[in-house]
């Protein structure tokens, strides 16, 4: 993901539209890379993050209880399959927070 987007997640409470903001880093030469850190927000509501291990393979929610750990999981999935855009740069990785 190489920049944020949105997803709609069915809660215990009704749906709700996160906005999904990938955590990019740069190292000591400059570039950018992906640090597996993915920040979840309902507006302007944080609702904390889910953390990819390096293969993203396992996850974690690190959040205060906003989602329960099946909407996290269903989170973790859309982000593990998402795919970008065609057409989308992936030197925006290079644009820091």
């Amino acid at each position: 993901m190489i920049s944020q987007t949105t997803y709609t997640v069915n809660t215990i409470d009704g749906p709700i539209e996160l906005t999904i903001t990938p955590v990019n880093a740069q190292l000591g030469n400059g570039d950018f890379y992906r640090t597996g850190v993915y920040r979840l927000a309902n507006g302007v509501v944080g609702m904390g993050e889910i953390i990819f291990d390096e293969n993203m393979d396992e996850w974690n929610y690190e959040g205060m209880d906003e989602l329960t750990w099946e909407e996290a999981a269903d989170v973790a999935r859309f982000i593990k399959n998402y795919k970008d855009p065609a057409g989308a740069d992936p030197d925006a990785l290079n644009e820091a927070e």
